[in-house]
Order: structure tokens, then sequence, then C-alpha cells
């Protein structure tokens, strides 16, 4: 499989004006210059219902690699998907994770991923999250404190919505007495609460057109609406743009044959870079996140590289 990919770091190169991955390279740049770049990361490899990748999510020495790696790409934090009491798993992946990035002067967030039970359960499964994760991981005496994401001195939890049932609000008014309460950032959709968070990310979406057999369509649109709305509309608000290679989750279980084509690379460095489009130099994006570092059941990975297109060959979905 490995021959079909080629590594990604040229390609970041080349994706802004004056090479993102150069520019944090050399040296930290100004903060009006670029987003802060994340990866959205799945703890889940090695658990019996997930694919098979070659490593355990619970591997120490994958965790410093995949660390090592996405620093020299120029990205400064993983977005971690969590699901509190639901997957021990999973928990105990968040934990290695977050103690080694400390260790690697590497930023991490919990991305909670919402229950699909009604509003009661849900209210009360997210409380229970969010409790147990402040005093596992936000604690001043926590593994790995100093590692955790945050903004204006404020922790960042991500948001995955699933049932929508969730009473957001009863959520914010409770993390709202925290010693250090969070910004909550929730996904890009239609939602009646939304004074119950501080931002929005955009997440993957073929657009208007929806999903094309060929995967032609890859989310122009789509972010651009983001953008614009982000800044007409909720100004006040944390906009938390995206990048993607492509999606395809033909090996998911739950998949329903959906296709972003990587275009030979050309939707990486579309979406990385169009965010320009709508945010002045001296007022930048202020996060950027690439979905996904290591999906490789929905076919959104950057963890090994963008798939190889030979020369004058038509890219197959997914490509």
């Amino acid at each position: 499989m490995m021959n079909r990919y080629w590594a990604i770091c040229p390609l970041l190169f080349l994706l802004l004006p004056q090479g993102l991955a150069q520019e944090l390279r050399r040296s930290p740049p100004p903060a009006e210059a670029s987003p802060r770049v994340l990866a959205v990361y799945e703890p889940w490899f090695g658990h019996p219902r997930h694919i098979a990748v070659g490593y355990s999510s619970q591997d120490p020495a994958v965790i410093r690699r995949q660390i090592d790696q996405a620093k020299a790409l120029g990205i400064s934090g993983f977005v971690v998907d969590w699901y509190g009491y639901r997957e021990p798993f999973i928990d105990r992946s968040y934990a290695l994770i977050q103690t080694i990035a400390a260790e690697k002067n590497f930023q991490v967030s919990m991305m909670y991923d919402e229950t699909e039970e009604e509003e009661a359960e849900a209210t009360d499964d997210a409380f229970a999250a969010f409790n147990k994760f402040n005093e596992t991981y936000l604690s001043q005496n926590a593994p790995g404190r100093q590692a955790y994401l945050t903004f204006n001195g404020r922790p960042v939890i991500f948001i995955f919505p699933k049932g929508g049932h969730t009473n957001w609000n009863r959520v914010r008014a409770a993390t709202d007495k925290w010693t250090h309460p969070p910004l909550l950032i929730y996904e890009d959709q239609a939602s009646p609460i939304t004074a119950a968070f501080d931002g929005f990310y955009a997440w993957i979406n073929p657009g208007k057109k929806g999903w094309a057999a060929d995967g032609s369509n890859w989310g122009e649109d789509y972010l651009s609406d983001f953008y614009r709305k982000m800044q007409s509309k909720y100004p006040d608000k944390i906009a938390v743009g995206a990048a993607w290679t492509g999606f395809d989750d033909s090996q998911a279980s739950w998949g329903l044959n959906r296709h972003i084509s990587q275009r030979c690379g050309a939707t990486f460095a579309d979406t990385m870079k169009l965010w320009r489009q709508y945010y002045p130099a001296d007022r930048p994006l202020p996060f950027l996140l690439v979905e996904t570092w290591n999906d490789y059941e929905e076919g959104s990975a950057i963890e090994r590289g963008l798939a190889k297109c030979e020369p004058g060959s038509q890219p197959r979905p997914g490509q």
C-alpha cells in the first residue's frame, strides 16, 4: 500500500503563498500570519471493532512517532475523539496522548462525540463525560495538563453531534462554573441553541450538489459559505476552518459509499488555502482543522500521505 502514496510534506510547502510548513519550521509565525493548524485524531485503532491499520493507538512509540511527524508538517496539535465512560479503550488512548503531547511540546484537545440517546439520557451522558474529563484531564495536577489546547487562556473543547438531543444550554451553564470554563466549539450545522457555543468548526462536506459518484464535488461552495457566515453572522464567535484530502467511507461498516476525490492532491491544497479569501492578514482565521490525521475507515487520513496519481491519469473516487 505504501508505494501508492507520496510524502505529504512537499505538498504542504505549496499550499499557502509563503509555504505554511516552511514558515512554521523556520520560526513561529506572528499571530496575524496564519491560523494554528490542528488535526483530528482517531484513537481507536487496535480495538476489534475497527479495521487493522498496522498499529495500536495505545502504543506509546506510535504516538511519539505520530506527534513528531505532525510537528514536522506544521501541525501544532491533535483534536482527539473521546466518548467518556462509553469507550474505556478510547479513554486510555487519550490519557497516553495527552501525557506524551506534554513531553513533546505538542498540544491536544478533546472532541466529545455526542451519544444518540434522547434528550435526558444524552444530557446526562454529557454531564458525566464533561465532569470526568475536567477532573481527570484538566485539573491542575492532571498528567500532561500543560499540553491542553487553550485560546485566550481557556481550554478548548470540540463537540461532534450525533443524535442532536443534548441540552447544551444546561451543559454550558455547568461548565461555566468550572475553575477554568472551557470554550465549546460545535460542528457547523443548523442548531436552535447557538448561544451555548463559543464557535463553530467546518466539517468534511461535498457542498450543495451533494456526493458525486466520481467524488468531483470537493466542497468549495460549502467552505466558502462557512467562512462568509462566520464573518457576517457570527463575528463574535471562534471560526475553525477545515481542510481535507478527500473522503471514501467504503471501508467503514457504517459507510454509504460516499466519495470526495483527492484530485491528485488538489483537494487538500484548495481546502488548505481557501480561508485566505475571507480573512485578511491582520485578522486571520484562529484555527484550521485538518480532517483527519488517521481516519482510514472514512478515507480522510493524511498520516501516510496522499494517493499517487500517474501523469495523465484520471483519479479514481477517493484519489
